[in-house]
């Protein structure tokens, strides 16, 4: 594909994208860019989030991956239905019954304002290496594929970007993102599709066919029963479960869009056909991660840098025009919906949860207003500065670890979440902070060590589950019975 041609549909698809902007944010105000007035189309939502969960981490990785991890990863995709479950039956009860905006209001309520902080500051971390890091690494290959060729750095890549996110979240927030979510869910799945039935035409191969190659050249393997192996299937699946609980039911950033549901029982029904609809979409990344390795051994492919070149690599220079610009399109909404709900969810969550906006009453609605535009802007800005970390670190490696390192963070508040709706005691609020520090140390130690303690056990995600048991436990140290 010419550099042209991929420019001129970035330019088209974020054209479109802005119109759409444009027509849900009318009339927008504070209600509209944190919970969308509770008005959103469950169905709306739920299509929506199924982007929103894949981000350019699925979109571009897994496909990568698919021929050294193979299927595992619809073991965690299978852990998923129960963390949904818990999730509408649980935790969106307790957030419709307490009418929340962010969730984390429900740490004030229950422990105490220092509990309450360290949550939201949880999640402001988590969230701002998590997003960055998904962005940049969509917006990385956009780089090093397109931009280089037309001389255009990094930097300003970046910022172009993050600008158009910012300007098109601007006004309407959560309103804007559960329309945009549905447009760059499309696209994304279309840019899948439409490579899987490529590849099997340029193989001159049916895809039943080629399904039968990829299962004997033995790519399709799901369970692995070694318990020592970080993808043993039991260990895979309990993490999937607890994955989507923190990731999704204790991650402001995702409930926002279901708290923006007219009711709780829309809400859950959000929840259920989201989580089930994930099962299928995630199996035909896999899929199409096969079908990539294939195509690459059989066409002699070879592509610079990491498996995350090789989607890009075989789309835009083997498929042909059309799957071309139809990937273009597919990784722009990637990188758009890594960020869009997560600036929105850091803006909502400083806002109200570090500022306190809501607590003041003495402010105007027109000063929370502007309180609001300027935490969003703030933002931006950071999701800048931390993209352009990870291009000055320059090493895959590192970037990694930090990203697994965000992962730490949601320990902590699984901790506390669960702490909190499973025990009726009262905790010492002023120590909360330094537990939740402590875990996710302890945390690592634990991950760094396994393989020399215990006889060469690795772990994986389930470190998550340890971070949020060692929370539990301390807070459980420094509880005491709650008065009737």
């Amino acid at each position: 594909m010419s550099p042209q041609l991929i420019l001129y549909s970035f330019l088209a698809y974020t054209i479109f994208l802005f119109s759409v902007s444009w027509i849900s944010s009318r009339r927008a105000n504070n209600e509209s860019f944190f919970i969308g007035n509770k008005v959103s189309p469950w169905y709306v939502v739920a299509y929506g989030m199924i982007g929103a969960s894949l981000s350019g981490v699925t979109f571009i990785s897994i496909p990568g991956v698919v021929s050294s991890t193979k299927f595992s990863y619809m073991v965690i995709v299978f852990g998923y239905l129960v963390g949904y479950f818990v999730i509408a039956n649980v935790l969106l009860p307790i957030y419709y019954k307490l009418n929340l905006t962010s969730i984390y209001t429900y740490l004030l309520q229950r422990f105490g304002m220092k509990s309450y902080k360290t949550g939201a500051s949880f999640f402001l971390l988590s969230r701002i290496i998590g997003a960055s890091f998904r962005m940049f690494l969509v917006v990385n290959v956009l780089q090093y594929f397109v931009l280089n060729k037309f001389g255009v750095p990094f930097f300003i890549t970046v910022i172009v970007f993050v600008t158009l996110i910012l300007l098109y979240t601007w006004k309407g927030g959560i309103k804007t993102i559960v329309w945009t979510d549905m447009l760059q869910t499309t696209f994304m799945l279309l840019a899948v599709l439409i490579s899987v039935f490529s590849i099997s035409s340029q193989l001159e191969t049916s895809l039943p066919e080629l399904f039968k190659k990829i299962q004997e050249a033995n790519y399709t393997q799901m369970f692995f029963f070694d318990w020592r192996d970080k993808y043993f299937f039991v260990k895979q699946f309990i993490s999937g479960a607890f994955i989507a609980i923190v990731m999704t039911g204790l991650d402001q950033d995702m409930m926002q869009k279901n708290l923006s549901c007219k009711n709780l029982p829309e809400a859950k029904k959000n929840i259920r056909w989201m989580s089930w609809a994930l099962v299928p979409v995630n199996f035909l990344f896999l899929i199409l991660g096969a079908f990539l390795a294939f195509y690459a051994q059989a066409k002699g492919v070879t592509f610079a840098g990491t498996t995350d070149n090789l989607f890009p690599e075989i789309a835009l220079n083997h498929l042909g025009n059309f799957a071309g610009i139809i990937f273009i399109i597919g990784l722009i909404a990637a990188a758009y919906s890594s960020a869009d709900s997560a600036l929105t969810a850091l803006t909502t969550s400083f806002t109200i949860d570090i500022l306190g906006i809501e607590r003041k009453s003495n402010l105007s609605e027109n000063k929370k207003i502007r309180l609001r535009k300027i935490s969003h802007l703030g933002m931006a800005l950071v999701l800048i500065i931390v993209i352009l970390g990870y291009e000055l670190i320059n090493d895959q490696a590192i970037i990694t670890k930090l990203f697994t390192i965000a992962g730490y963070t949601y320990g902590p508040l699984l901790g506390l979440f669960s702490f909190g709706i499973f025990l009726k005691r009262k905790v010492k609020d002023r120590w909360v902070p330094i537990i939740a520090l402590l875990s996710p140390v302890i945390s690592y130690l634990i991950q760094a060590y396994s393989p020399q303690l215990l006889n060469g056990y690795q772990f994986g995600f389930e470190l998550l589950i340890i971070n949020g048991l060692l929370m539990f436990g301390g807070l459980a140290i420094i509880s005491k019975p709650e008065s009737n």
